[in-house]
C-alpha cells in the first residue's frame, strides 16, 4: 500500500462495494470522516465497513440521499449538510479529499460539486478493462484488482477562478483579488501554489500601495515578481510574460519613492497624480479623484518650493517669501497651536509666480483664470468644504492643468498592469 500524504477529510461515496470503501479509509486514514450513503447502505456501513476500519477517524458521521439515482436528490442532500459538517470540523478549503468508487452517476456528480470548494483531490478505484490503459495504480482488494486513480480538478478548474481574480483585479478591487488568489493556492497541487501565493502578494502589494502605503507594498512588489518570473520560466499561464515589464516598472518607481531621503519626494506628487486618474477611470469617483488632485497640485506646488528654494510649506519662515505676501503670511498663516506659518494651496502658487519660478510660477499666472473656477467647484463639492457633488468634467478639465502646472510626461506617471492571465 502506498504512503499517502495526511487527509484531514474524506468524503466517501458508497452503495455496495464494501471491500473498496475499507481500503480507501485505511489507506487514506482521514482525521474526519463522511460516509455518503443511500438508507439501504447504513447497514453495510455498519456490519461489513465500520469494523474492519484499522484506525478509526477521530469524527466520523453519513449524510443520507434518498435517491442515489437522482442527481438532485443527491446535491440537495449534500449541499445542506456537508458545509455546516465540515464547518463543524473545522475543515478549510483544499482539506477534503473525495472517494468517489462506490458510487451512482447520480452521487458522483452531487459528491463532485458540493465538494468542489473544499476538495483539492479526488480518487477512483476503477475495476481494469481489457485493451484499455490507465496511469493509475493497480491494487488487489480482496481478490479483486482495481487501478486507484486520483488527481485534484483544481488544476484545471483554477483557470476560470484566476481569470476572475484578475478581473477583480483589473477593476481595482485588490483585497477581493487577493482573496480569491489565495483560495485558489490553497487548491491547487503543489507545483501551481507558488504561481497563485505570487499573485496573491501581488494584487496584496497593490492594495497597499493605493493607501498610500509605500514600503510595505514595495515588498510585496519585490517579492511577487521574483516568484512571477520564476514561473515564466516554466511556462506560466499566458499572457504572464507580457505583464512582468510593468510590474517591474511598478516595483523600480516604489522603489525611489521609499529611498528617497528628501522630506518633500518628488515621487508622492507624481503617484497623487496618477491615483486621481485611477478614481476618475477605475473607480468613476469624481469626489474622490477630486479631492485626490487638489492634493497633487499641492504636492507639484511643495516640491518646487522646497527643490529651488528651500521653503517648506508646513513651517515656511516670513521672510522666504516675496514682498507682497509676508505679511498677509504673518497676520493669516500662523498656527496659533504650534506657533508655524504654513502656506495654503493659492498662497504656495502665488509664492513661486512672486520669486520668478519659470515651471510652476509662470503657467499658474497663464492658467489661473482657468484654474480658479475649478478650484471652487472643488472647494463646494461634498468631499470639499460644500454640499455640492462634483461633475466628471470638472475632475477632466483640473486634471490636464494639473499636467501642465507639474510639467509632467503622463508617461512618467505610475501605471498599474492589467492582468490578462
Amino acid at each position: 500500500m502506498a504512503a499517502e500524504s495526511p487527509v484531514k477529510a474524506l468524503l466517501i461515496a458508497v452503495t455496495d462495494d464494501a471491500p473498496a470503501a475499507v481500503y480507501a479509509i485505511n489507506r487514506l486514514k482521514p482525521e474526519s470522516l463522511c460516509l455518503f450513503v443511500p438508507e439501504s447502505a447504513k447497514s453495510l456501513v455498519e456490519t461489513a465497513i465500520q469494523p474492519k476500519v484499522a484506525q478509526m477517524p477521530r469524527r466520523w458521521d453519513w449524510i443520507v440521499t434518498p435517491d442515489p439515482q437522482h442527481f438532485l436528490a443527491c446535491y440537495q442532500a449534500l449541499a445542506h449538510a456537508l458545509p455546516d459538517l465540515l464547518r463543524t470540523w473545522e475543515v478549510h478549503p483544499g482539506e477534503l479529499m473525495t472517494d468517489l468508487t462506490g458510487a451512482t452517476p447520480a452521487m458522483a456528480a452531487a459528491s463532485s460539486l458540493a465538494g468542489m470548494p473544499y476538495a483539492s483531490r479526488v480518487v477512483t478505484m476503477l475495476r481494469p478493462i481489457a485493451g484499455s490503459s490507465s496511469d493509475g495504480e493497480r491494487v488487489t482488494v480482496e481478490g479483486q484488482t482495481y487501478v486507484w486513480v486520483q488527481g485534484n480538478p483544481w488544476d484545471e478548474a483554477a483557470v476560470w477562478s484566476r481569470r476572475e481574480a484578475c478581473e477583480l483585479f483589473n477593476r481595482g478591487e485588490f483585497g477581493a483579488a487577493a482573496a480569491l488568489f489565495r483560495q485558489i493556492e490553497t487548491r491547487v497541487s503543489g507545483g501551481q501554489k507558488p504561481l497563485y501565493r505570487a499573485l496573491a502578494d501581488l494584487a496584496e502589494g497593490y492594495g497597499l500601495w493605493e493607501k498610500f502605503q509605500y514600503r510595505p507594498a514595495w515588498e510585496k512588489l519585490k517579492t511577487s515578481l521574483k516568484a512571477l518570473e520564476m514561473a515564466s520560466l516554466w511556462g506560466g499561464p499566458p499572457g504572464l510574460k507580457s505583464v512582468l515589464p510593468a510590474i517591474k516598472a511598478n516595483a523600480g518607481f516604489l522603489e525611489r519613492v521609499v529611498l528617497d531621503p528628501q522630506e518633500v519626494k518628488e515621487g508622492v506628487a507624481l503617484d497623487l497624480l496618477a491615483h486621481a486618474r485611477r478614481r476618475a477611470d477605475v473607480d468613476h469617483d469624481a469626489e474622490a479623484a477630486m479631492a485626490v488632485l487638489v492634493r497633487a497640485l499641492e504636492a507639484f506646488a511643495q516640491r518646487q518650493l522646497f527643490k529651488q528654494y528651500k521653503i517648506k510649506t508646513w513651517d515656511v519662515q516670513p521672510e522666504q517669501l516675496p514682498q507682497a505676501l509676508r505679511e498677509t503670511c504673518r497676520t493669516c498663516y500662523l498656527d496659533d497651536v504650534d506657533g508655524k506659518y504654513k502656506l495654503p494651496l493659492q498662497s504656495q502658487f502665488r509664492t513661486l509666480a512672486g520669486l520668478g519660478d519659470q515651471i510652476i510660477g509662470q503657467t499658474f499666472l497663464a492658467q489661473w483664470p482657468k484654474m480658479k473656477p475649478l478650484l471652487d467647484a472643488a472647494g463646494h463639492a461634498v468631499l470639499g468644504h460644500g454640499f455640492e457633488p462634483i461633475k466628471a468634467e470638472r475632475v477632466q478639465q483640473l486634471y490636464e492643468i494639473a499636467v501642465k502646472l507639474a510639467d509632467v510626461n503622463e508617461a512618467a506617471l505610475p501605471k498599474f498592469p492589467v492582468l490578462n492571465l
